[in-house]
């Protein structure tokens, strides 16, 4: 065993703080180790980056003999100029030149390669051993990322005056169209995993608030095989009184992603370079019709019904048609056909098939629903029985009391990351996914 060393009870330090010619001490997980005989190098890697150790001193061979990757070491040293520039040695072009180093805990054989070179490890294998998944630099930064999205998103709604509310999972109010429930037993009583926060949004929308926003786990018993749905997700919603219509929201939603990509940009230079993701501060979102949206469709030989939803082939031409259009990555595609969106979308006056309803599709993809909502009662109970949906009184009672114009829009934290990106698999974006088959860990 090794020694405890002089390296005991020092200050630590990161590797992103490094300066030349300073005494250091560092800690940190072992991502590779070079054995040169009279030399030996460690690659060290903390939160902030990897940096590379020498070993010259050959009363600390044993003390390295014992090392293996991926266990937690202390090394005391001093950082001088990197003899060879590398995108392994840290930031400031420093190596360090050990001078004592001590094993804190041991690392057993990896079940999966943190350092690949040459060997990449299946989806599921990773997913399995996630905690070891995210010491890689690119799954780390991918989440780094992601945390950021979450703070950015957070403070503008702040700024913005939305109040930030939490709302309940376990409910028995079940108002998504489409989306199956995830049961539950709550002491003898029936009730579900909430698919949404749609209920609670416009409850205290309406109860004085006015603007309100969640960020909070979602929940659809879909069985989705796809590369883009989950059974558990982070949804993103914000609820408004005293719309217009639905173009006060989008006018919110396109400042939301200006300040976002702008912020992340500015805050993950380092994440995006090492993804080579390349973001742009999108200009002014276009809105096009759905029925405009078909008779562009049609053009590039995708032909959908009149009462059709866009499929995944179609978001990916509408997404091209921006850009090549627009030089927009985004473009909301509003008034979807009613049939396929929930009784509670208001109708235009002039167009009974339709809402005043738009997605927003980012790169390809949609991220986002939104809506105006019916806030006139009696409408709202005609509607919902167009659709063959009883209204639970606990709903209807929020139309009662005095109920103001309102819309909002959901949006899937994963999905945004996802596109923002440019994943392949939205089980890239978030830590531990839940889909039909992946329960643990």
């Amino acid at each position: 065993m090794i020694k405890k060393s002089e390296t005991k009870n020092k200050e630590r330090m990161l590797i992103v703080d490094l300066k030349e010619g300073k005494e250091c001490f560092l800690e940190g997980w072992c991502f590779e180790l070079r054995d040169l005989a009279k030399i030996k190098f460690i690659l060290l890697r903390d939160y902030s980056g990897i940096v590379q150790c020498i070993i010259k001193d050959e009363k600390l061979f044993k003390k390295f003999s014992e090392i293996t990757l991926e266990s937690v070491i202390s090394i005391k040293g001093i950082a001088k100029k990197a003899d060879v520039k590398s995108p392994e040695v840290s930031l400031h072009n420093i190596e360090i030149e050990i001078l004592d180093l001590e094993l804190i805990n041991k690392a057993e054989r990896l079940p999966i390669q943190v350092n690949e070179k040459g060997v990449t490890t299946g989806q599921e294998a990773r997913l399995d051993n996630r905690f070891l998944d995210t010491r890689k630099r690119q799954i780390n930064a991918i989440f780094k990322i992601r945390s950021s999205i979450y703070k950015n998103l957070v403070d503008f709604f702040f700024n913005e005056e939305f109040v930030i509310i939490n709302t309940p999972k376990i409910t028995t109010i079940g108002l998504e169209s489409g989306a199956e429930s995830f049961m539950v037993d709550y002491f003898g009583k029936k009730t579900a995993l909430a698919q949404s926060p749609q209920f609670y949004k416009q409850m205290f929308s309406m109860g004085g608030f006015e603007k309100v926003m969640e960020i909070g786990q979602v929940y659809r018993a879909e069985k989705s095989h796809t590369t883009r749905h989950l059974t558990e997700f982070t949804g993103v919603d914000f609820e408004m009184a005293f719309i217009k219509d639905e173009n006060d929201i989008m006018e919110v939603i396109e400042k939301m992603m200006k300040y976002l990509i702008t912020n992340i940009k500015e805050e993950r230079k380092e994440e995006l370079n090492l993804l080579k993701v390349n973001l742009k501060i999108p200009p002014k979102i276009p809105r096009i019709s759905m029925s405009e949206i078909k008779k562009i469709l049609v053009k590039h030989g995708k032909k959908l019904g009149e009462e059709d939803d866009l499929d995944a082939e179609s978001e990916k031409l509408v997404g091209d048609y921006a850009l090549k259009e627009f030089g927009s990555e985004f473009i909301f595609v509003t008034n979807y056909p009613f049939s396929k969106r929930p009784f509670y979308h208001m109708k235009p006056e002039n167009d009974k098939k339709g809402t005043r309803s738009f997605d927003l599709i980012f790169r390809g993809v949609e991220i986002a629903t939104g809506a105006q909502r019916e806030h006139r009662l009696d409408i709202l109970q005609k509607q919902a029985k167009e659709k063959n949906i009883k209204i639970p009184k606990i709903y209807e009672d929020i139309f009662r009391f005095g109920a103001a114009p309102h819309g909002g829009v959901g949006f899937g934290l994963d999905r945004i990351t996802q596109r923002m990106l440019d994943l392949e698999n939205i089980r890239e974006a978030l830590l531990l996914p839940r889909d039909t088959e992946r329960l643990t860990p």
